[in-house]
């Protein structure tokens, strides 16, 4: 039956329906305004995100100069969120989750500096037009071809996705959506799915020329772009291996972190050159 349900095509709607129809499980005294608040600032820095991202030369919804930096701000407020939603439950396995998360989130969030800045120094700018114009000639993917690699492993972090779901894993039964259910556990879901696409397009802006691209219109340029990155994604999520917190503490610090620093010296010396 549940291989018959999988095949449906009105699956999806199935497990809509049935997170709908669920009981929602209330802890005992939990902070219920931050409980709910929480997938909803999740959901809205996912948003922010995506504003800063061109589209196309001429539609840009929020054209910032330090966009860059207002990305960075946004990854660093969703490990807070994230806390958030572990600590507002007043259950131990939800905070146990959640101070887990914050205590590895140091480690890819530093990767991600490392490797934003390398992105930017071509175009001399934090600015993700400039960013999207410095890759005419040549995309970031093959300037800086550990770029991407790494900050795709960034966006398993900051969506606790795959082998760095160390948030919500089974070891924790769920982590900080052990005691969620019903329709509060969908509205995270969806608030999570929602982070990974603005991660997708804000890939495919500064490693894969944003909209540039011949004969299709530019926005359609960026939403093909960012859809291969969803997929490969979602890819990793499901083929990669899981890690424990301290094996992925090691690989972080003494490979990860490294790494990166090499793109940016490389990064550095092509802009130089």
């Amino acid at each position: 039956m549940s291989l018959r349900r999988s095949l449906n095509p009105l699956a999806p709607l199935y497990r809509l329906g049935l997170a709908l129809s669920q009981q929602s499980v209330i802890t005992e005294h939990p902070d219920r305004l931050n409980l709910r608040l929480a997938p909803a600032l999740y959901f809205a820095l996912a948003a922010l995100g995506l504003a800063v991202v061109p589209w196309s030369a001429d539609f840009i919804p929020a054209d910032l100069v330090t966009g860059m930096v207002l990305w960075g701000a946004v990854e660093v407020l969703a490990t807070v969120v994230i806390f958030l939603c572990g600590w507002s439950a007043n259950a131990h396995l939800p905070l146990l989750g959640a101070y887990r998360y914050v205590s590895l989130g140091l480690s890819y969030m530093l990767v991600s500096m490392f490797v934003l800045i390398g992105v930017a120094l071509p175009a001399e700018s934090l600015q993700l037009s400039a960013v999207v114009e410095s890759q005419r000639e040549i995309w970031n993917v093959l300037r800086q071809p550990m770029g991407l690699p790494l900050f795709l492993i960034v966006g398993l972090g900051l969506t606790f996705w795959g082998p760095l779901d160390f948030a919500s894993s089974p070891d924790l039964d769920r982590g900080i959506s052990a005691d969620q259910s019903g329709a509060s556990r969908l509205v995270w879901q969806l608030a999570r799915y929602a982070m990974l696409v603005a991660f997708s397009f804000m890939a495919a802006t500064v490693f894969l020329g944003g909209w540039l691209g011949p004969w299709l219109p530019g926005p359609l340029w960026l939403v093909l772009k960012a859809t291969l990155v969803l997929l490969i994604l979602l890819w990793m999520g499901h083929n990669l291996p899981v890690m424990t917190p301290d094996k992925f503490i090691s690989v972080a610090w003494v490979l990860l972190l490294p790494l990166s620093f090499v793109d940016l010296i490389w990064a550095g010396a092509l802009a130089l050159w």
